[in-house]
């Protein structure tokens, strides 16, 4: 690649639009030219509009340190900037859909870390190993908007990566009832224990709309374009419960199964650890390898441990066994703002440029 994609990121200072330049530092495609922010960071360099808040384990990249900040509302501004952005900005529903689509009628992609457009007919929601082949719905959606280069993707929510992979790989054993408890991490509230003390040594049981969430977006991944729309698919059947756990990074799933075909241990497993999709076959950078391992010890997957498999961007399983109700039971890990928000952002716009959705403006 001669040059590098100019990107913009929207809601860069907080903690996936952090997650966002952390990982766009190195990156050989693409490069982070704008971060724009709300009304109140902009005009300060990024440095003074984060302080003390920088919230990722490496330091904050040199390139961005003395970058001002530009106010996300300025959307013509942002937008002449950039080849596309990524979008992580801290709105209201209706308000990110308005400056998505406001983006996007400026011809820049958006690929978004949000879930404001994650039930927008024409708006693809992928998991570049799953369903790739919804970004043919990209068409349409330029249509409805009178764009010929913008449009807006998005992520699925990051707990349904700790087992819709898993549940994927084995679809031809044709999976009909999944039931799923999500052990969630902190940072997926965009929070570190020093934000949230309380969270130290507790356990909350409620995470507000993460269950509706963990129960439709697979169905929705799985679903089919029709008629210009994206059509979620009528099985399994899923239901969720979801807890706020003392975990950092990680989120982890439960999960219990039927399937509709009689198979052995061993096949589920030679499914999952052979499983890649057009990432791997493309040889995308962020791709992982090996999308799903298996974890044959008792105690695994464990967050600390196995969080960081393949960068981050692969997902780990282990613990499969039969259970006396239900078929099988298994333990799935995924990284929840690798994999799971910021990482999966990266990895959706590379397939995006590889797919020539995204080209330079």
């Amino acid at each position: 690649m001669e040059s590098k994609f100019k990107v913009g990121i929207l809601g860069g200072t907080g903690m996936v639009g952090q997650r966002f330049i952390s990982l766009l530092e190195n990156h050989p495609w693409f490069e982070v030219t704008v971060v724009a922010a709300s009304p109140r960071s902009a005009g300060k360099t990024y440095e003074e509009a984060v302080g003390a808040r920088w919230k990722m384990e490496t330091p904050m990249p040199e390139a961005v340190k003395k970058m001002v900040v530009l106010n996300v509302n300025e959307v013509e501004k942002v937008a002449s900037q950039v080849d596309f952005v990524f979008s992580a900005v801290d709105m209201t529903k209706d308000e990110i859909k308005a400056i998505e689509e406001a983006y996007a009628k400026t011809e820049t992609p958006v690929v978004s870390n949000n879930s404001a457009h994650r039930w927008t007919p024409d708006v693809p929601m992928v998991v570049p190993e799953i369903n790739p082949e919804h970004y043919e719905i990209i068409p349409f959606q330029r249509k409805r908007l009178g764009t010929t280069r913008g449009f807006v993707t998005v992520k699925p929510n990051c707990s349904i990566q700790s087992y819709t992979p898993m549940l994927h790989a084995i679809k031809e054993f044709e999976p009909t009832v999944v039931v799923a408890t999500t052990y969630q991490a902190i940072s997926g509230a965009g929070k570190t224990f020093k934000d949230w003390p309380e969270m130290e040594g507790n356990i909350i049981p409620y995470i507000g709309g993460e269950e509706e969430k963990s129960e439709k977006e697979p169905l929705r991944i799985w679903g089919h374009i029709q008629d210009g729309a994206i059509v979620p698919a009528a099985s399994p059947i899923i239901t969720t419960q979801c807890l706020r756990v003392p975990v950092l990074d990680g989120h982890t799933a439960a999960v219990f199964m039927n399937l509709n075909k009689k198979v052995s241990k061993e096949e589920i497993i030679e499914k999952w650890v052979n499983y890649s999709g057009e990432p791997q076959k493309l040889a995308l950078p962020s791709a992982p390898k090996q999308f799903i391992q298996y974890l044959e010890d008792d105690n695994r997957p464990q967050v600390l441990l196995d969080k960081n498999f393949e960068h981050g961007m692969g997902v780990s399983v282990g613990r499969l066994r039969p259970d006396t109700v239900y078929d099988w039971k298994f333990v799935g890990l995924s990284h929840n703002t690798l994999r799971g928000a910021a990482g999966g952002g990266v990895l959706s716009a590379e397939m995006l440029v590889a797919k020539g959705y995204i080209t330079k403006k």
